[in-house]
Parts: C-alpha cells; sequence; structure tokens
C-alpha cells in the first residue's frame, strides 16, 4: 500500500505542477504554490521533489515522454514527405499549446545544464531523424524536391514551430495582437507552417 500511496501522492504533485507551470510558467511559480494545489504541505513537496528545478524536470520529462513516441513515430513512418511535414507540425504545435511553458524550459537547460539535455538525448524514445533524412535525400536524388540538406529542413519545421511560443511577448508587439488573436495565429501555424515548408521545397511542374 505504502508504494502505491507514493505513486498517487507524486502523480498528484506532477499534475499540480502542471498546472501551475501553466498559469505561472517556469519563474513566476512558486513550490508553496504547488504545494496548495496539490493539497499538500511544503515539506513533504520537498520530500519527494528537492527543488522546483527538479519538479520542472520531472514534468518535463513526463510531458516528453508522450511526446517524444509520436514525434519519432511519425519520423519513421510510411508517410509520403509532404504528410510527414504536416503531421510533424500539427503535432508539435498541439503538444506546445498544451505546455506552453517547456520551450523557455528547454532553452534555459541548453545553457545552462547539458547534463539534463545529454540524459534526454541518451533516452530510448528520443526522435531519430535517420529514416526522414533518407527520405529527403532519395527525393532530392530523384528531383522530386528541391535540393536541401535534411537536417535544414527538420531544423526549419522545428524552428518555425517552436519560435512563436518562445518569443510570444515580442511578437505580440510586432504584430499588435492581444492574447485572444495571438492563440488563433498559433492554431492557423499548424496549417501555415507546413505549407510555407512545402511550398519551399516543391518543384513546380
Amino acid at each position: 500500500m505504502g508504494n502505491i500511496e507514493e505513486n498517487n501522492t507524486e502523480a498528484t504533485i506532477l499534475e499540480a505542477a502542471k498546472r501551475v507551470f501553466l498559469r505561472k510558467g517556469l519563474f513566476g511559480a512558486r513550490m508553496q504554490e504547488i504545494a496548495n494545489d496539490a493539497g499538500i504541505n511544503k515539506a513533504l513537496l520537498h520530500y519527494y521533489y528537492r527543488s522546483k528545478q527538479k519538479l520542472f524536470e520531472a514534468v518535463f520529462k513526463q510531458a516528453f515522454g508522450l511526446m517524444a513516441p509520436r514525434i519519432n513515430n511519425v519520423l519513421n513512418s510510411d508517410l509520403e514527405l509532404e504528410d510527414k511535414i504536416i503531421s510533424l507540425t500539427q503535432n508539435y504545435i498541439s503538444f506546445v499549446i498544451k505546455h506552453p511553458y517547456l520551450p523557455s524550459f528547454v532553452i534555459q537547460e541548453l545553457n545552462s545544464n547539458p547534463d539534463f539535455v545529454a540524459t534526454l538525448i541518451s533516452e530510448d524514445h528520443f526522435p531519430n531523424i535517420t529514416v526522414f533524412r533518407n527520405q529527403v535525400n532519395q527525393l532530392v536524388a530523384a528531383e522530386k524536391i528541391k535540393p536541401i540538406d535534411p537536417n535544414q529542413l527538420f531544423i526549419n519545421v522545428i524552428s518555425l514551430t517552436i519560435f512563436p511560443f518562445i518569443a510570444a511577448p515580442l511578437l505580440k508587439g510586432f504584430t499588435r495582437l492581444d492574447d485572444k488573436a495571438y492563440k488563433q495565429l498559433i492554431e492557423d501555424r499548424k496549417v501555415e507552417v507546413s505549407n510555407f515548408i512545402i511550398n519551399a521545397i516543391k518543384i513546380e511542374k
């Protein structure tokens, strides 16, 4: 029973943390607020997670563990390249809409905690782009798409989907959009990004 109770408490903490991180982001969230949301005292929260950073890493790994296999399945599927780009874009943007605090956390970890990133990359479900890379190279060789480095193409997909989340305050300023209009713009990018990339590599007949 003890293990079940511990697992339930940990799951409750992670769900509470997700809600608080969603509302406040990584920097605005407070451990006391997470404890309150989870219905436990702060001492118990610290028993499970010594710091907000450790808690966020746990939340991130859980979320990434749900998303990474989906991305990996798309990359390694038998889908045509265009369908693969559409699916990657829609999956990625939909995921980050639900977890908008994650991109800034990734950037922070890349700069301050390379060991965490190295651990993430070593996990079995971390996306592998080998099949995607070979597919792009074959289509380029067959002159079915414009010449492009498959690594550059993959980076284009990821960059165009994730940047509007990282730079949201700046882009809202440039576009003069309020929160509601900007959220709609992000939704629209599920189609806009894939259309842009597909048109960029398509060979006109």
